[in-house]
């Protein structure tokens, strides 16, 4: 085999193995939906909101596991067209939930600022 034909099969070789690692890393760090909300990353931990007319829950995962919630806290700011909505979300068992009556649908966007351990996080939605 000549030089160069043997230089752009390790080249070949090269580039298929680093694409291959790169799709297995997207995939395995999906964030699909698992109360059927909306999912946002930041720092590492998957925030999903469920928004509801008359409950808002969000879910947090830390690397697929749910996070402890049991000392956090979260402040949603919940916009619809014109209307502003303020609300306290609450841990409920697994989750962080305010019950009321809320104005949500496709085009609604949320800004939550989720405080776990001390340490505040900025979440933006914008839901479907």
């Amino acid at each position: 085999m000549k030089p160069q034909h043997l230089l752009a099969a390790a080249a070949l070789t090269l580039a298929a193995t680093a694409f291959a690692a790169g799709d297995k890393h997207d995939h395995a760090h999906a964030h699909t939906p698992l109360h059927g909300g909306v999912v946002v990353e930041v720092k590492d931990i998957d925030y999903e909101l469920v928004a509801k007319p008359t409950v808002i829950q969000l879910h947090l995962r830390d690397h697929g596991k749910p996070a402890d919630v049991s000392k956090a806290t979260a402040r949603l700011t919940l916009l619809t067209g014109t209307e502003k909505q303020e609300l306290e979300l609450k841990p409920a068992g697994d989750r962080l939930e305010a019950t009321g009556s809320f104005k949500v649908g496709p085009g609604s966007k949320a800004v939550a600022v989720v405080t776990v351990a001390g340490k505040p996080s900025t979440v933006r939605f914008a839901l479907k």
